[in-house]
């Protein structure tokens, strides 16, 4: 299944700070909320696929694991890791 991320929640400023994901079922359309936590479980182990935007402007989302750190999610574009979720409205 893929998603498109559309909304974020910040706890403080940086993409290891996004605490939820808002995300739109690109397979029937389910608008739902998860959280980072789930999300980086759901693409690691659970095969999900994440991007967001669209077109040219679309970027695929993966997860990114330091060390000594909780795991988040990064958008990954032209073969490098980027900010782009920040960019997203907050809800």
């Amino acid at each position: 299944m893929a998603v498109q991320i559309t909304h974020i929640r910040l706890a403080g400023g940086g993409h290891e700070n996004i605490t939820d994901y808002r995300w739109r079922s690109l397979g029937d359309g389910e608008v739902n909320n998860s959280t980072k936590a789930t999300m980086v479980d759901w693409i690691d182990n659970k095969d999900g696929t994440a991007y967001m935007g669209s077109g040219a402007d679309r970027a695929d989302v993966g997860t990114v694991h330091p060390t000594g750190g909780a795991a988040y999610l990064r958008t990954y574009a032209d073969g490098v890791w980027t900010n782009n979720l920040l960019a997203l409205p907050q809800f």
